[in-house]
């Protein structure tokens, strides 16, 4: 049964999305993405400075977390699925802080490789359940604009937080920067003990476990594409603040900066036209303000084209969140948003250690300017993928969303 909404038509706007579970689940997302991404650009600084690890090492180490999300993200939304989807985010969010302790005692790169996977592990479930949580307070009218502002969260976090962690890693240390992460955790846990969630019923039976259980079948080309641009986002978490640094840029953290403003100007906007059928306009933007602005930052070396860069580069990957994220979500049922939701996270993880560990052995051999050339040039193939391939297999198998 295809979707009604074509290219243009608008939609009812008039349901209400702000409600106090959409906004407790969007302060929740919020700080658990603060408290995760606080760490990462701080780890390859520690790792680099304090316990004088290569390169190469230190995207082995970041990567580890991402060989864990691949492991656990198909998995959670299998669970999310069948049991109550707020035990399990509470469940996932508590366990994710809990690890936070461990990184008080990390003094060599195996026990941070060992402490990143078992903290990956938690991480993909708090966020596969965290998004599938909020899909299910959404408006099925409003749902990608929702998704934009959701999303935004976690991106402003994303953001946002590695430019502070910067900051206090260089003023207090190491052990200050965990110390702050547990307590954005904590009062992630409250946020989330104030959610409701909507009635589901309980189905009959536990679904058998099956493949498309754990990866939605119909969207593997999609997913594919995904690849080609979230490779270019594993090298931005892990090496933008080392490559600002041997620029001669004081703190590289203002590129997260740039970077936070351009999704938030993008995401809070984007959801509305894609909601109004403008999906695949919407998606070919971004994809080329991505490519444009990976050119950008490979090409320039100075602290405007610095953060130039960082801005086109949020914008296009702000427009690009909510509308990949719909497309998963269009053409899955209700009951398997879970599966749908893990496949476009599964999708980022895989793309990302690709990008950390390709990124590490690029930039030690051809130097950080090269390792962006070949981002640029992912995302402009990506381009093509889309419009020639993904694009109609979307449309083949769109859903009607209730």
């Amino acid at each position: 049964m295809t979707q009604t909404v074509t290219e243009g038509q608008h939609t009812n706007t008039a349901v209400r999305l702000w409600n106090r579970n959409f906004i407790n689940a969007c302060i929740a997302n919020f700080l658990i993405a603060c408290s995760f991404y606080l760490l990462m650009p701080t780890i390859p600084i520690f790792l680099s400075e304090q316990l004088h690890v290569s390169q190469s090492h230190i995207g082995l180490a970041l990567s580890s977390y991402v060989v864990a999300l691949l492991i656990m993200r198909p998995f959670s939304g299998y669970l999310v699925d069948v049991y109550p989807r707020k035990k399990l985010f509470m469940t996932g969010v508590t366990l994710f802080v809990c690890m936070f302790t461990g990184y008080y005692f990390a003094a060599t790169v195996m026990f941070f490789v060992v402490l990143r996977f078992v903290h990956g592990l938690f991480w993909g479930l708090s966020t596969v359940s965290a998004n599938t949580v909020a899909i299910d307070i959404i408006p099925s009218e409003r749902r990608a604009e929702g998704i934009g502002f959701f999303g935004v969260t976690m991106n402003i976090a994303m953001a946002t937080a590695p430019y502070i962690a910067v900051i206090i890693y260089d003023s207090f240390g190491f052990s200050k920067l965990v110390s702050s992460a547990l307590m954005m955790g904590a009062f992630a846990i409250l946020a989330v003990s104030f959610i409701k969630t909507p009635w589901r019923k309980k189905p009959d039976k536990k679904p058998p476990l099956s493949f498309d259980r754990f990866i939605l079948i119909k969207g593997i080309p999609i997913f594919i594409n995904q690849l080609f641009l979230s490779f270019g986002w594993g090298t931005l978490v892990a090496f933008a603040v080392l490559y600002g640094k041997k620029t001669g840029i004081h703190n590289a953290g203002i590129f997260f900066l740039f970077l936070a403003s351009g999704i938030v100007l993008s995401r809070v906007n984007s959801g509305k036209y894609v909601d109004r059928g403008y999906l695949h306009r919407v998606v070919v933007i971004a994809i080329s303000l991505i490519t444009t602005g990976y050119f950008c930052f490979a090409s320039f070396h100075n602290i405007y084209a610095f953060c130039a860069s960082a801005f086109i580069l949020g914008v296009g990957f702000g427009t690009l969140f909510p509308a990949l994220q719909t497309i998963y979500n269009n053409m899955a049922l209700s009951t398997r948003r879970g599966t749908a939701n893990s496949t476009y996270l599964t999708g980022f993880d895989l793309g990302i250690g690709i990008g950390m560990l390709a990124g590490a052995y690029i930039s030690d051999v051809f130097g950080f300017s090269a390792m962006y050339y070949v981002t640029s040039g992912l995302s402009f193939i990506a381009v093509f993928i889309y419009w020639f391939n993904s694009r109609k297999v979307y449309e083949r198998n769109k859903i009607k969303q209730s």
